[in-house]
């Protein structure tokens, strides 16, 4: 078939072929090499080469603040003002309590306290409370603990109170161990305390 093809294209050079009959066409003969070419051999694996070259840095890269620093600071801030707000509130109890009010109106009707501070007896203000005294220490009426100190002043001169009192058993009543004013120049007045005066006498539990 191939060869009535092919001798009808020679016959007729205008005549349609098909895809299917398209005539054969021997290629042309190519003798083997007699030499083979020479073995590349390598003394050492090859190194991987970059893809692209490296873009120029044309200017410099911006220094980045660290920011460890300000956060530090921030929270450093954060708990002292969270720790002087709690012990704000905490003072603020203990000075509106009803134990130091009635330590204080038995510091007023005390003749020994008059004598030694004068007249007027009244609570120390601090500064770093925006007038308000500091009463330090603590009020514990359900486990029997109250001790107290807290700055007083008299028009005569000031000093610092002490009222320390425990209960020993539930039911009791509190036994008042300490009650007393040191005056600034080192005068001491312990102040006696009868049953009806003593200040936890209302708070029995």
């Amino acid at each position: 078939m191939r060869r009535v093809m092919r001798r009808q294209v020679d016959d007729d050079p205008g005549a349609r072929l098909y895809a299917t009959e398209v005539p054969w066409v021997r290629p042309p003969y190519r003798p083997a090499p007699t030499e083979q070419p020479p073995a590349e051999t390598f003394s050492s694996p090859s190194k991987p080469r970059q893809y692209y070259a490296r873009p120029v840095q044309k200017r410099e890269l911006p220094v980045v603040e660290r920011r460890w620093p300000t956060l530090v600071i921030l929270g450093t801030f954060g708990v002292a003002a969270w720790v002087a707000f709690i012990k704000y509130a905490n003072n603020q109890e203990r000075l509106t309590s009803s134990v130091t009010q009635q330590i204080l109106q038995n510091l007023r009707d005390s003749p020994e306290v008059n004598e030694l501070l004068g007249d007027a007896i009244r609570p120390e203000p601090v500064w770093y409370l925006n007038g308000d005294p500091w009463v330090d220490g603590v009020i514990s009426m359900p486990q029997g603990n109250v001790d107290l100190t807290f700055r007083v002043k008299g028009h005569k001169g000031s000093g610092t109170a002490y009222f320390t009192s425990i209960r020993r058993a539930k039911g009791e009543p509190f036994t008042i161990l300490r009650f007393r004013i040191i005056k600034d120049d080192g005068q001491i007045v312990n102040i006696p305390i009868t049953q009806p005066a003593n200040p936890l006498a209302s708070s029995r539990s």
